[in-house]
């Protein structure tokens, strides 16, 4: 027996049974390749176009309340259109159904990681040159997020100023507030109370930075974070707690706005920045996750797996994906009323700007941390640069698994 559901648009039931909806999604998982862009289309594509579980337009105002959320946002359409279908139970299945396949394959490639040493030894060199690539794809998804942030030149300056201050080792916290609070009272006029905002911010951040420097702790050096090649810049397994990871993962699934590369520095300051895992680790684990049919974000399964075996990889997979299954399963009838609200949009598009900035400034910390594991630098920017051209001039999901493929035969022939 199916329940139905009137689609608002089109008067249309959804006519589908629990196993048939997990099914559906578990095969919209296993296809899931090349980023949220092909994965939106293919959602788009099944369900709206052919099946017409709601109408186009309805689909477009429900993607742009999505992309204003936190979170990786195919999986949050995945488990609002489960919702539609057949409840808050659906949307627990087309969630699961959508993450599954690529969950299984990661934990998968971590177990032969560390198992096998793939990151030691002979494939060194090869992972060496991929961990190069995936630095130009990051490069090319700053680009691609900014342009659909920083509208205006105070986002842009406060991207900028995020960048800047993150390097200078200011909490994200502060830098996001700072942005959101200023653009929100910039935009409502408020300028003199804009202005004293962000000052506030910068003198707090200052304060802050004089504070641990006096207490002799010290933030994390981009020197100090960079590991070498043979792999031991690894931490024990057992540094890493499960709750640790847990609350990693949550604040990445949190602060993820406008796609999964922005979960970047949270996850590795939380990890990298503790001695958890090493900075060559954490960039294999974005590069495996590139080429799995998974969004983006599945990279938090590997590291977690790295930092604390298994019970790790599932804490932190937990806490990246809660947030992308409460919002719907909590806010679903409110969900497209409560983003109407022009003053909380304008608050969350200055956030959005303070986390490009902070992801450019991570970029430049990986960059820094990488430069010191390679043997020749010609070749890494021989390969970082062939790596971006085929990332822009390549619109194909399956850029990410010929770049990678590349990037680790080049890496094998310049550094093995």
């Amino acid at each position: 027996m199916t329940d139905l559901v009137p689609d608002a648009d089109t008067d249309r039931l959804i006519r589908i049974g629990h196993l048939a909806l997990f099914g559906r999604f578990l095969m919209f998982g296993c296809l899931a390749f090349g980023g949220p862009v092909a994965q939106i289309a293919m959602i788009r594509r099944d369900l709206v176009e052919r099946d017409r579980w709601m109408s186009p337009g309805h689909f477009n105002r429900l993607l742009a309340v999505m992309q204003v959320l936190p979170g990786p946002e195919a999986h949050e359409l995945c488990v609002h259109m489960g919702i539609r279908a057949r409840g808050r139970i659906g949307g627990l299945l087309a969630g699961l159904g959508f993450m599954l396949p690529g969950f299984l394959l990661m934990m998968g490639a971590a177990w032969a990681y560390v198992t096998f040493g793939l990151g030691q030894g002979v494939l060194a060199a090869a992972f060496l040159g991929i961990q190069v690539a995936v630095l130009a794809v990051i490069v090319r998804a700053v680009h691609r997020i900014g342009q659909h942030i920083l509208e205006d030149r105070l986002l842009w300056a406060l991207a900028i100023i995020a960048g800047v201050a993150t390097l200078a080792g200011i909490s994200f916290w502060l830098v996001l507030a700072g942005s959101g609070l200023v653009y929100a009272l910039w935009r409502a006029g408020r300028t003199g109370l804009a202005i004293a905002a962000g000052l506030v911010a910068i003198i707090v951040g200052g304060l802050g930075l004089v504070l641990v420097a006096e207490s002799g702790t010290g933030w994390p050096s981009m020197n100090g974070l960079a590991g070498r090649m043979d792999g031991t810049d690894s931490a024990p397994a057992s540094a890493a707690g499960i709750l640790a990871l847990f609350l990693a993962g949550l604040k990445a699934g949190l602060l993820t706005f406008g796609g999964a590369y922005t979960a970047i520095p949270f996850v590795r300051a939380d990890t990298v920045g503790r001695g958890w895992i090493g900075e060559g680790q954490f960039l294999d684990g974005v590069a495996i996750s590139g080429v799995l049919p998974a969004p983006l974000i599945i990279f938090c399964t590997f590291v977690g797996y790295v930092a604390g075996g298994p019970w790790g990889a599932l804490a932190i997979t937990a806490g990246v994906f809660l947030p992308a299954f409460a919002f719907s399963m909590i806010f679903y009838e409110r969900l497209e009323r409560v983003m109407d609200m022009s003053a909380l949009q304008t608050l969350l598009a200055g956030v959005a700007a303070g986390v490009v900035g902070i992801i450019a400034a991570a970029t430049i910390q990986l960059a820094w941390a990488t430069a010191p594991r390679l043997p020749s630098l010609w070749p890494a920017l021989l390969i970082f640069a062939v790596a971006l051209a085929i990332v822009y001039l390549w619109k194909s999901r399956f850029s990410a698994v010929v770049i990678v493929a590349l990037a680790g035969m080049a890496g094998w022939l310049a550094f093995g």
